[in-house]
């Protein structure tokens, strides 16, 4: 039989790693190296239409690859900036209630400006 290194209460209860917390670690690094193109795209995008009227930024946003693009940066960087808040939240707020009314409130301000956000980019590349 194998060494086990789960405590005899974990072993009873089936219960060992959460396995949450990886997923958790891995969600952010894949966010944070998705950000990378995204964000010198998003960068040079910018500087490009510095000065620009809104019906060029429109023009530009009307290319799905444009716009597509916009989307997935502000939904990535939004989830990721979710992620990361959850952490410090989890890590300094003490009081269980207010970590949890911290986290519900944090995520649904993500969701929220998030969906707002791609709304916003639907009606500039659509032209609405």
């Amino acid at each position: 039989m194998k060494p086990s290194l789960r405590t005899p209460l974990g072993h009873v209860r089936g219960l060992g790693s959460a396995k949450d917390g990886t997923h958790h670690w891995w969600m952010q690094r894949v966010t944070a190296v998705a950000l990378v193109p995204l964000t010198l795209w998003f960068v040079v995008g910018l500087i490009c239409h510095v000065g620009a009227e809104q019906s060029a930024v429109q023009a530009w946003l009307g290319n799905p690859v444009n716009a597509g693009l916009m989307i997935l940066f502000v939904a990535t960087a939004y989830f990721h900036g979710y992620l990361g808040t959850q952490v410090v939240i989890e890590d300094y707020v003490h009081n269980e209630l207010l970590k949890v009314a911290g986290i519900l409130a944090v995520k649904f301000a993500a969701a929220f400006l998030g969906i707002v956000s791609i709304i916003a980019i639907l009606k500039l590349a659509t032209g609405a």
